[in-house]
């Protein structure tokens, strides 16, 4: 089965190759490093690695590149809060933005490139777009004029009015049109600034995609991703300003957006207030079962995030561990099932994907507890499509007592419950030798087992 995937600009469900065969590119939309991002900024670095690793098994090379934006109004704004340089922000939150991805498992993109390093490509680019009438000069800014673009709207499919309401455009008596944007603007004294044609100033938010992103992947790019809050104004600008400049070669031939998180019945936004911050949440709760969450819903959809939706990750990864557990004395490769990669062939589709891994473990733990000899063959089949289904998606990523002697001590009652469970389970092949070596482990951790009618509980002695 092919690579589909669902176009944003075209709005249908398309088959993906790379337009040369030698290098897939793709390009994600970063983070403005002010503050420390919240979870569904994370969405699409977790969604865009699932596929990142796909395009690579499946094409050979890739150019991935995800932007650091260390020049922007509202660095500027926390740097005069915190009554700091502005680097000091920009590091800060930089290195937390990493730290951070890095714990929800999201792999290094190949390209990282930081705006501020970039600032000669976005001068030559306005330069260029003046040159050829699609900007003017004005005021010590420069603006692009949305009028000279006639496919201004494409990919958002806004009228003009919605797409002036959309943007809030800046009512400034420098432009010609109110639906004009900034692509270079003025800087005082106290505020990062770098010289131009202009005057000292500093570039606007969308001309930084567009030139870090032909500075390393070229003018057409195979792939653009971002959160679907970035369509209009944003990625539509960047469309524009793009295309312009590059004599009207197609800035990106696939655009995806991965949809919103909604926290309490709302978009989840720092404006509104109703955030939870990565920071805060990958040392609340096992970071893997924030990723496993944030893929529990597809991509294009919003996904409602709440304690429950985390909880029940952390249950699910439970089961799998625990599955791996009892699978422990059997040797296997990863092994990714056709089932995961066609799941994910069709337009990233990790729902059906992660059913498919449940399903695995399900058979797996149900062949174990038979506990025929002969089924060592099936056994190790299983547990590879296992360990391959997981690795696909970035899970299943540590040794199962890792995962369940999580927290403080090796008291956590997850991890002692597992335990029981496997030792159910192993009473329940007759494998008398697991189950008493479960009991002994439990009982050297100061944990008593008793049996009832109702089951075995366990209690601390």
């Amino acid at each position: 089965m092919a690579l589909h995937l669902f176009n944003s600009l075209t709005r249908r469900l398309e088959a993906f190759a790379p337009a040369d065969p030698a290098r897939t590119t793709m390009y994600l939309c970063g983070p403005t490093v002010y503050n420390y991002v919240h979870i569904g900024n994370a969405r699409g670095p977790v969604v865009f690695d699932v596929l990142a690793s796909l395009l690579r098994r499946r094409f050979g090379v890739l150019g991935y590149a995800r932007n650091i934006t260390d020049v922007d109004d509202k660095i500027n704004a926390a740097a005069r809060e915190a009554g700091v340089p502005i680097g000091d922000i920009t590091r800060r939150f930089t290195d937390a933005y990493l730290e951070d991805m890095a714990a929800l498992g999201v792999r290094p993109q190949d390209l990282q490139p930081d705006a501020t390093a970039h600032v000669p490509q976005m001068v030559a680019m306005i330069e260029t777009l003046i040159e050829r009438g699609h900007a003017y000069a004005a005021e010590g800014h420069v603006l692009f004029d949305v009028t000279s673009y006639p496919a201004y709207g494409a990919l958002s499919r806004r009228d003009r009015e919605d797409m002036l309401a959309g943007a809030r455009v800046e009512v400034a008596p420098y432009k010609r049109d109110a639906g004009d944007f900034v692509l270079w603007k003025p800087s005082t004294d106290d505020l990062p600034g770098w010289d131009s044609p202009w005057g000292r100033g500093r570039p606007g938010w969308h001309i930084e995609c567009s030139a870090m992103a032909a500075a390393h992947l070229g003018e057409t790019i195979d792939i653009h991703a971002g959160g679907v809050d970035l369509q209009f104004p944003h990625h539509e600008n960047e469309i524009a300003q793009s295309q312009c400049a590059h004599g009207g070669k197609v800035f990106a031939r696939f655009w995806l957006h991965n949809g919103m998180l909604n926290f309490g019945g709302s978009k989840m936004s720092k404006s509104v207030g109703n955030i939870e911050k990565v920071h805060d949440l990958v040392r609340a709760h096992p970071p893997e079962a924030l990723r496993y969450a944030l893929l529990s819903a597809h991509y294009r959809q919003p996904l409602e995030w709440s304690d429950g939706l985390v909880e029940q990750s952390v249950r699910t990864l439970d089961r799998l561990y625990g599955t791996l557990r009892d699978l422990a004395d059997i040797d296997a490769e990863p092994r990714i099932p056709q089932s995961v990669e066609d799941a994910l062939d069709d337009d990233l589709n990790t729902p059906q994907a992660l059913a498919e891994i449940a399903r695995i473990a399900g058979d797996a733990r149900a062949l174990r507890s038979l506990g025929h000899a002969e089924s060592l063959d099936a056994l190790r089949a299983l547990k590879a499509g296992l360990l391959g289904a997981a690795q696909v998606l970035g899970l299943l990523t540590q040794r199962p007592a890792d995962w369940f002697a999580r927290g403080a001590s090796g008291d956590d009652d997850v991890r002692i419950q597992g335990l029981v469970d496997a030792r159910n389970a192993a009473k329940a092949a007759r494998d008398f030798a697991k189950a008493d070596a479960i009991r002994a482990e439990l009982a050297a951790d100061g944990v008593l087992l008793e049996d009832t009618a109702q089951g075995v509980r366990w209690r601390r002695g």
